[in-house]
């Protein structure tokens, strides 16, 4: 039944992109959409070179996974590993805490304090909607969602294999990362996938902090504008439905949908491939 609802959902919502996405290519060249660099369809005079929200979005949801994942399985290895049971309850509700925290919140956080107090003291030419302080605080959003899940995976893990490594004289250090993080992997790519996913689909963050401006630029001390802010910032216009305008969202999210699938579908054949089966 569950199973059912799932496939009818993804259908339907693969259906209310697909007919005003065919609609809108053909107003517009695909390879115009995909490859130009120049983002302006609700101008009067508009481009629809999706590029720049596409390098918004990647160099984004980049700057989170560099932060979110090596604390993030950091965080794992200690609740599995070195913290005593005492320690493990008070902290791992805390991440949970951390990641109930509204979005919209941590945009203003990551607006009014990593940019204007942070940033712009080491680096006065930082702007007031960056990537960078978008990119840190995102990656702070999704910390608890792969330290829990990782640490869930290493927990599972079998005692045996830990004595087994113990037995042959290897140290506390080598059995966490030699031996249960190799045994759980499949999980912590799981993890990993699970956060990447929820960062590339945010959009109060972004919208917040990175501002609504799209550019194609590397400087990540810039503002930058993602999909998803595009998205909520033209949804909720003034674009007369049926528009051009109106139908590049419905573009744009086809995109980020494929995009995502993608993902997955890698995600899935890696998680496959290193899933470790125990009796």
């Amino acid at each position: 039944m569950c199973a059912a609802i799932s496939i009818l959902t993804t259908i339907g919502i693969i259906w209310s992109l697909l007919v005003p996405t065919i609609e809108f290519f053909q107003a517009v060249p695909i390879t115009d959409f995909l490859f130009g660099t120049e983002w302006s369809p609700l101008f009067a005079d508009p481009e629809f070179g999706v590029l720049p929200l596409v390098a918004g979005t990647l160099i984004i949801t980049g700057i989170a996974c560099l932060v979110a994942i090596p604390l993030g399985l950091a965080s794992a290895i200690y609740l599995s590993e070195y913290a005593n049971p005492r320690t493990r309850k008070t902290i791992k509700p805390i991440l949970e805490i951390l990641a109930g925290i509204p979005t919209v919140i941590l945009g203003f956080f990551a607006l009014e304090f990593v940019t204007q107090v942070v940033l712009q003291t080491i680096w006065p030419q930082t702007e007031v909607f960056n990537a960078l302080s978008a990119g840190l605080v995102m990656g702070i959003m999704i910390v608890p969602t792969i330290a829990s899940l990782s640490e869930d995976a290493m927990s599972a893990v079998p005692a045996g294999l830990r004595e087994g490594a113990y037995a042959l004289g290897s140290t506390k250090r080598q059995v966490a990362t030699k031996v249960v993080v190799r045994a759980a992997l499949s999980g912590i790519i799981a993890a990993f996938v699970l956060g990447v996913s929820r960062a590339i689909g945010e959009t109060m963050i972004v919208a917040i902090a990175a501002g609504l401006q799209p550019a194609l630029s590397l400087n990540v001390l810039d503002g930058m504008q993602t999909m998803t802010s595009f998205i909520a910032a033209a949804g909720s216009g003034d674009q007369p439905t049926g528009s051009i305008g109106y139908k590049t969202i419905f573009a744009v999210g086809s995109l980020l949908f494929v995009m995502t699938f993608i993902m997955n579908a890698i995600s899935i054949r890696l998680v496959r491939k290193y899933r470790e089966v125990y009796e």
